[in-house]
């Protein structure tokens, strides 16, 4: 049994909900969350004391996942936003030390690398973005490349005269500059031994930008240090170390196959490694081992992009799966990723078309690559290492994610959004219905009810919950 604490990135419910239900498929352990209303939202920071408070208060947790940004910064959107100094920031993470060593528990930790979005809009950044953001994009990945390329910075004016302004540009790279400083400091209390495991995670990536090249200079900081690691992704980390925590010592293998082999080595959307990469430090930082088919104890089906992968919230689709679809004959699960932000349906129908209950594990298609692996991932290690297997939730689960992932990402979200449908609950239910008419047969949850809500109160995410 293991008790386990948890402080999320902010309260969306992938990062909340879902962390707690992956911890809870083991009858076996306990889970504890502050307060949802203390947690961050893209409008408004975390109640940073409240959440430490919380912590300090527990009694006999085993395990604490911690999203370093909400005691930083008050959330993962804060982290961007935030105009507090250096020195206020440490303050916070020095009370997080004080607390966290006096607890008799395991710690796993990680933080993000600021992202640097190419767009212009700000709902996750500061006012300027929507006028400079693709300008600011532009000067990252250039002065990067540059450096890369010609170690020189001497043509850093032909990105920045004229295009950005120098006060705007000053605030941006000085907030990049106090994060990256934060990031070092984590490595310096890993170092005396106060988290177990620490990751930095790299949010929405390219080849090249500032953010790629704090993610080098933090592996060059912490090679000689153990547990430490610098991951693609975001909001699928702390899953994937509730994961880590249960299960790395079960050393469960995983043979990996993909509907397009050919197409591993290509780069996903907001990804800066290839798919295979991508698969195979997933399983790494969940606890799981690389395996062969015939050794294996888990199969991941990977459905991945032959070209290019598709991004439906972007109205960018690629070819979908057209092949018959052999269900393995030992445990699996599955991970989407034939398009960012939603599922591939030609996969979707021929799956449901199968006898595909026996040894099924799990499925995940949300969002980017990295969030797909690490939700699938985490879940499957998580359900196939449990002491005791909380099968009912397990079905809420895939049922949420296949109401998330397929019917409202990649069907529902494009009419509403497309028609400028306001964000009102009674058009989703009506638009959901025939989907969780069929999906509730599928996984045996004919007397659940179901409810829907926009928990950001924008287009992009939902919330399902199950009542």
């Amino acid at each position: 049994m293991s008790n386990i604490a948890i402080i999320p990135i902010d309260n969306r419910p992938v990062c909340y909900n879902l962390a707690a239900q992956i911890s809870s498929l083991d009858r076996e352990n306990k889970v504890f969350l502050p307060d949802i209303s203390f947690m961050g939202t893209n409008k408004k920071p975390a109640d940073i004391n409240s959440i430490l408070c919380w912590l300090e208060e527990l009694k006999n947790i085993d395990i604490v996942i911690i999203a370093l940004d909400t005691i930083a910064y008050g959330g993962l959107v804060s982290s961007r936003k935030s105009n507090d100094d250096f020195f206020e920031i440490k303050a916070r993470i020095e009370r997080l030390k004080d607390i966290l060593s006096k607890k008799n528990a395991r710690i796993f930790a990680f933080s993000s690398i600021m992202r640097i979005s190419n767009n212009n809009i700000n709902d996750e950044e500061k006012e300027y973005w929507s006028e400079y953001g693709t300008k600011i994009y532009e000067y990252s990945y250039n002065i990067h490349k540059l450096e890369k390329t010609f170690k020189t910075t001497d043509l850093i004016s032909k990105y920045t005269k004229g295009n950005i302004p120098p006060e705007i540009l000053k605030d941006y790279t000085e907030t990049r500059k106090r994060n990256f400083e934060i990031n070092k400091y984590y490595i310096e209390l890993k170092s005396q031994g106060i988290f177990n495991t620490l990751v930095f995670s790299k949010d929405d990536c390219a080849k090249f930008g500032l953010n790629v090249k704090e993610a080098e200079e933090l592996e060059k900081l912490s090679e000689k240090i153990k547990d430490i690691y610098v991951k693609t992704g975001a909001d699928e980390i702390p899953l994937s170390l509730i994961s880590r925590a249960l299960n790395s010592a079960k050393k469960t293998k995983i043979a990996t196959i993909y509907t397009n082999p050919e197409s591993i080595n290509k780069i996903s959307k907001y990804e800066d490694i290839s798919v295979k990469n991508s698969v195979e430090s997933q399983i790494e930082l969940a606890g799981g081992i690389l395996s062969n088919y015939e050794d294996c104890d888990l199969v991941l089906i990977v459905n991945n992009f032959k070209s290019e992968q598709g991004e439906l919230v972007m109205n960018v689709f690629e070819s979908g799966y057209e092949k018959d679809l052999k269900i393995p004959n030992k445990p699996y699960f599955i991970a989407d990723i034939l398009n960012a932000n939603g599922a591939d349906n030609l996969f979707v129908n021929t799956f449901f078309s199968k006898e595909f209950k026996k040894n099924f594990y799990g499925y995940s298609a949300w969002n980017t690559t990295g969030n797909s692996l690490g939700c699938a991932i985490s879940t499957a290690l998580t359900y196939y290492n449990a002491t005791r297997q909380n099968a009912g939730l397990f079905s809420e689960i895939q049922l949420i994610r296949f109401l998330d992932d397929w019917a409202y990402q990649a069907n529902i979200r494009s009419k509403i959004r497309d028609n400028e449908e306001n964000l009102s609950n009674g058009i989703i239910n009506t638009k959901m219905e025939t989907y969780s008419n069929f999906l509730k047969k599928q996984f045996n949850l004919n007397n659940v009810s179901i409810e829907y809500s926009f928990p950001w109160n924008r287009f992009f995410e939902i919330e399902v919950s199950i009542k």
